[in-house]
C-alpha cells in the first residue's frame, strides 16, 4: 500500500510546506506547523459530488460586466434579536457563513439555541451538536424556557452525514456546535486538526451558497483569544463574531471583527441570566459606574461602536511608584499609547508623571480602540495625579497630537446628541466638532484646540 503524502500548513497564515521546521517562512511565527495528508484532486472530486445535498450545482463561470449584475439588496431575515441582528448588519442574510468565538462558557451555544427558539417555525432549522447529546440540548432549552417544537437537533460530527441529513430536511438556519469537532471522511487527520477544521468548513460554505442556508460556525478560542484553527477560516467565512466579557460579570459583547454584509467593529451587549442571554437596550448605563458624588481619576467620554454611539466611563489611578521603572497598565485600552499620551502630556501640558505608576481602566470590560479616548485619558490621569475631580456632568473626547494639538473625531454631532439625551450640561470637544452655537441642547460645549486649553476648562 502507497504511503500517504504529507505536507504541513501554518495554522497562523495558512501556508503549506514540505516538510516540518519551527519557524513558517511566511509569517515568521514558531511552532505553528501541523501535519496534514494529501489526497488526490479526482478521489476529492469524486467524494464531493457523492455528498448529494440540495442545489443545483452552478454552470461554467463567464465574464459578465458588472451593470449586467442585478443590484438587488440581500435578503434578510429577522433573528428576534435586536442585538444580535445589529451585529449582523440589520438581519441575517441568506446564504451567509458566520463564524462565533468566545470563551468557554460565556454564552454561545445558549445564544445559538435562543435564536433559533425565536426564529420558531418562521424558519426551519437544524442545531447540529458534536460536543453534547441531544438530551443535554433539549434540557439546555427547557431551562430556558424556550418551545421545543419548532427545534430539531443532530448528534453527529461526520461532515458528509450531515450534508446528507440537512438535504433531506432542507432548513433555512443550520448552527454546528462547533467546527472543532467535525470531520470528513476524506481525510486521515484527527478532527480539529487544520486539515479537518479547513476541509469541513469548505463543505459547509459550499453547501450554504448552493442553496442559500445560512450558517453558524461555532469556534473554540486558543489561550490567547484567537479563533483555533487556521487563519484561512476567518477568510472563508461572511463574518466574524466574539463574545467577550469578565469572568465575573453578567454582561456580554458581541462584537463584529469582519462582516461582508454590515459595519465591522459593530457592538451588541447582553446580561447572563437564569433565562439566557437579554438584551440590554441602554448599554451606555452598564457602563457609567454611580459615584455618590464627584470622584478623581474619572472621565466620561463618547466612542463610537459601529454605528452606536456609547457613553463609556474611563478611571485612572495615579501613585507614587517604589520602582526605578514605574508600571503603565491599561485595561481596555493600548498601553503603547497611553505611554505615548503621558509623554504629550509632560510635554506640552506641563504635568510630569514619570516617577508615578499610572493604571487606567475602561469600566464595564469594554475595548476602546479609536483615539477619540485619548483627550479623556489624559483628564482623568491629571485628575487623578491633582486628586481633584473634573466638574460634574461634563463628558469629553477628542485625539491629542504628538505636538499638543486636539483633533477631530468622526461623527462628532452625534456623540454630543448621545450625551445631551443622559443628562450630561458640558462637553469638552476638540474645536472642529464644536458646533457654531456653543450648545447642544441644554448642554454647553467647550471647543478646544490645544492640551493646555483642555487642561484649562478642567478647572
Amino acid at each position: 500500500m502507497a504511503k500517504a503524502k504529507t505536507a504541513y500548513v501554518c495554522t497562523d497564515c495558512g501556508a503549506e510546506h514540505s516538510k516540518w521546521q519551527g519557524q513558517c517562512v511566511e509569517c515568521g511565527v514558531w511552532n505553528t506547523l501541523s501535519e496534514i495528508v494529501l489526497q488526490p484532486a479526482a478521489k476529492s472530486v469524486a467524494a464531493q459530488r457523492s455528498v448529494g445535498y440540495a442545489g443545483k450545482a452552478a454552470g461554467s463561470p463567464v465574464v459578465t460586466p458588472l451593470t449586467a449584475v442585478a443590484l438587488t439588496t440581500e435578503a434578510r431575515s429577522f433573528t428576534g434579536i435586536g442585538e444580535l441582528d445589529r451585529v449582523l448588519g440589520g438581519g441575517l442574510v441568506d446564504g451567509s457563513v458566520v463564524l462565533i468565538g468566545g470563551d468557554p462558557g460565556i454564552g454561545k451555544s445558549t445564544l445559538l439555541l435562543q435564536m433559533l427558539g425565536t426564529l420558531g417555525a418562521q424558519l426551519p432549522s437544524v442545531y447540529v451538536t458534536g460536543e453534547e447529546s441531544l438530551s443535554q440540548v433539549a434540557a439546555r432549552a427547557q431551562r430556558l424556557g424556550l418551545p421545543l417544537a419548532p427545534l430539531h437537533g443532530l448528534a453527529e460530527t461526520c461532515i458528509e452525514r450531515i450534508l446528507e441529513q440537512v438535504s433531506a430536511s432542507r432548513p433555512r438556519v443550520l448552527v454546528i456546535d462547533s467546527i472543532q469537532t467535525i470531520w470528513t471522511e476524506l481525510l486521515t487527520a484527527a478532527p480539529g486538526s487544520v486539515s479537518q477544521v479547513r476541509e469541513s468548513a469548505a463543505k459547509l460554505t459550499r453547501f450554504a451558497k448552493e442553496t442559500g442556508t445560512s450558517v453558524f460556525l461555532v469556534g473554540h478560542v486558543t489561550k490567547e483569544g484567537g479563533i483555533a484553527g487556521p487563519r484561512v477560516l476567518e477568510h472563508m467565512v461572511d463574518a466574524v463574531l466574539y463574545f467577550e466579557g469578565e469572568s465575573g460579570s453578567r454582561f456580554r459583547v458581541l462584537r463584529a471583527f469582519k462582516n461582508r454584509f454590515g459595519a465591522v467593529n459593530e457592538l451588541g451587549v447582553f446580561a447572563m441570566s437564569e433565562k439566557g442571554l437579554r438584551e440590554v437596550p441602554n448599554p451606555s448605563a452598564i457602563f457609567l459606574s454611580t459615584h455618590s458624588g464627584p470622584t478623581s481619576g474619572s472621565a466620561v467620554m463618547v466612542t463610537r461602536e459601529g454605528t452606536r454611539p456609547l457613553l463609556v466611563e474611563v478611571q485612572a489611578l495615579v501613585d507614587q511608584s517604589s520602582l526605578g521603572n514605574p508600571r503603565r497598565v491599561a485595561l481596555g485600552l493600548e498601553q503603547n499609547r497611553l505611554a505615548m499620551l503621558l509623554a504629550v502630556l509632560h510635554r506640552h501640558g506641563g504635568v510630569a508623571a514619570y516617577d508615578q505608576d499610572v493604571f487606567v481602566n475602561v469600566v464595564g470590560g469594554i475595548r476602546v480602540q479609536e483615539t477619540a479616548a485619548d483627550l479623556p485619558v489624559l483628564l482623568a490621569v491629571l485628575s487623578s495625579l491633582r486628586d481633584r475631580p473634573l466638574p460634574d456632568k461634563t463628558i469629553t473626547f477628542g485625539e491629542v497630537g504628538l505636538s499638543g494639538e486636539i483633533r477631530p473625531v468622526p461623527n462628532g454631532e452625534e456623540r454630543l446628541k448621545e450625551a445631551a439625551h443622559h443628562g450630561f450640561r458640558r462637553a469638552i470637544v476638540p474645536k472642529a466638532n464644536a458646533p457654531k452655537k456653543g450648545k447642544v441642547g441644554e448642554m454647553e460645549v467647550v471647543g478646544v484646540e490645544r492640551l493646555a486649553e483642555a487642561i484649562d476648562a478642567c478647572r
